[in-house]
């Protein structure tokens, strides 16, 4: 506030702890009802001195004449304390009791903020803990049930396994009979192909080919179909039990996760906020590690289950097959075997064509055995002729891997190596493939050469020793339990 006729300024500087004073124009429109009034009356003037007023049409002074000159007024002039009153003080009664109402508003509104903070976080506190709590029984129920899933699939693979080990058995027993009547039938065979070889040495009108010599060529046919029929169960099997094993490892490494995750599922079910043992991973809810599915979990077990239930039913199949064959070769061979006896009673001789007709078999057969190893060397060399092709090319791509940077360019020439590497890939493979296929060809034309053979050398043998060598050899035939593999 300013006094009339004078430089002199007086400022107030608001206090800075608190906010809620009124505003300076409050203050002022409270200030213009009455100061101004007083000023501009006659007898607000009767105190001030001529000097005074001179001062007022003065230049302005400075911060020290300013100090000195007032001093002087006071000196020369007498102040009433109703006006000195008036002149120091700034605000009014009003304004004080604002003032205070306004400090104890802003006290009763930031207890009552506080009050509500401290509510609302004691609230949050409880509600994020029984949430807590809810998640953690929740997760727990769930591993629950999670373990509760293991044990059922835990029985069910117990359950299979079982009866593939019973299956497992029993094809075990069926093939070791049938191995045994396999080897039941080697001698037979020796018998027939023996009386064959004695019937070869018949001379001059003799050596002919009559019905005794059919039903022995027969009687070998048989067998060895029967022989064939049984190799070929035989190796069904093996496939078969090999494949009943990799089903039940199959079984038994899922029955060895199942129990590994059982006894992990069961410690994480145990572990307690007071458990020892826990402790921060920080991250480890970003990093997943999984590998399947609830769905795909289950349908893994269940195919595990569902390919041992198919194996388990081609076996108890193949079982039933090889009993099967078992009797039906047993029963072939033994009435064949009777056919033959009956028939050397009625001796013709039709030996020399079928003696001519076995050499010129063997000759074509000596003749594709030569030509088979001509075509098993023709592949192995062409075979090496792919090698270096092959290493080119891949030595070209290994190459071009090393570019740098955007050179590193998948191309057209990138394109024409991966096709060449493939297709030399591929040309080996059906070069292999049909070097397997000849080389497997090669062996049935050797085991069909060495049959032959020995065809014709038992068909050398003279007629006059069908009663004392080849009855005499076909009294000890199998009988019908050792052709069945029971002894």
């Amino acid at each position: 506030m300013e006094l009339l006729g004078s430089t002199l300024t007086t400022t107030y500087a608001r206090p800075k702890t608190s906010h809620f004073l009124p505003a300076i124009s409050t203050m002022a429109s409270s200030y213009r009802n009455t100061q101004p009034a007083l000023l501009r009356s006659p007898s607000a003037n009767m105190w001030r001195t001529n000097s005074y007023y001179k001062s007022s049409s003065a230049l302005p002074l400075t911060s020290s004449t300013q100090r000195d000159h007032f001093d002087l007024v006071r000196a020369n002039t007498t102040f009433y304390p109703s006006n000195r009153t008036l002149l120091t003080n700034r605000y009014t009664p009003d304004d004080w009791y604002k003032s205070n109402h306004s400090n104890y508003r802003e006290s009763e509104s930031s207890r009552k903020s506080a009050e509500r903070l401290r509510k609302d976080t004691i609230r949050l506190m409880q509600d994020k803990e029984q949430l807590t709590r809810r998640t953690q029984e929740n997760t727990s129920k769930n591993i629950a049930e999670r373990v509760n899933d293991i044990v059922f699939w835990r029985s069910e693979l117990s359950h299979e396994i079982d009866n593939m080990v019973t299956e497992t058995a029993a094809l075990s027993d069926v093939k070791k009979r049938l191995e045994r009547a396999l080897a039941e039938t080697e001698g037979p065979l020796k018998v027939s192909q023996e009386c064959l070889y004695h019937r070869e040495k018949r001379m001059s009108i003799d050596l002919v080919r009559d019905d005794v010599e059919k039903d022995l060529i027969k009687e070998v046919e048989v067998i060895k179909s029967c022989q064939e029929r049984m190799r070929r169960h035989l190796d069904r099997a093996i496939a078969q039990l090999a494949s009943n094993r990799a089903a039940q490892h199959e079984l038994e490494k899922d029955m060895s996760d199942k129990v590994s995750a059982q006894r992990i599922d069961d410690r994480c079910h145990h572990l307690r906020n007071t458990s020892d043992g826990i402790g921060y991973y920080r991250g480890i809810d970003r990093i997943d590690h999984s590998v399947s599915l609830p769905d795909t979990w289950s349908k893994f077990t269940d195919d595990n289950i569902l390919h041992s239930q198919s194996e388990r039913a081609n076996s108890h199949k193949l079982r039933d097959e090889i009993e099967i064959l078992l009797n039906t070769t047993s029963n072939e061979m033994w009435n064949q075997f009777n056919n033959a006896n009956v028939a050397f009673t009625n001796r013709i001789s039709e030996t020399a064509d079928a003696k001519n007709n076995l050499q010129a078999h063997l000759a074509k057969t000596l003749q594709e055995i030569f030509q088979t190893e001509m075509l098993i060397e023709s592949l192995k060399k062409a075979l090496r002729d792919k090698e270096n092709p092959l290493k080119v090319a891949q030595t070209r791509l290994e190459e071009r891997t090393r570019r740098p940077n955007v050179e590193l360019c998948r191309d057209n020439p990138h394109h024409w190596l991966v096709g060449e590497v493939r297709e030399i890939e591929d040309t080996i493979q059906k070069l292999q493939e049909r070097l397997m296929e000849a080389e497997n060809a090669l062996q049935i034309l050797v085991k069909t050469k060495v049959t032959l053979e020995h065809d014709l050398s038992i068909k050398a043998h003279s007629l006059f020793l069908d009663q004392e060598k080849c009855m005499g050899m076909r009294k000890s035939f199998p009988s019908l339990p050792r052709l069945v593999g029971y002894t």
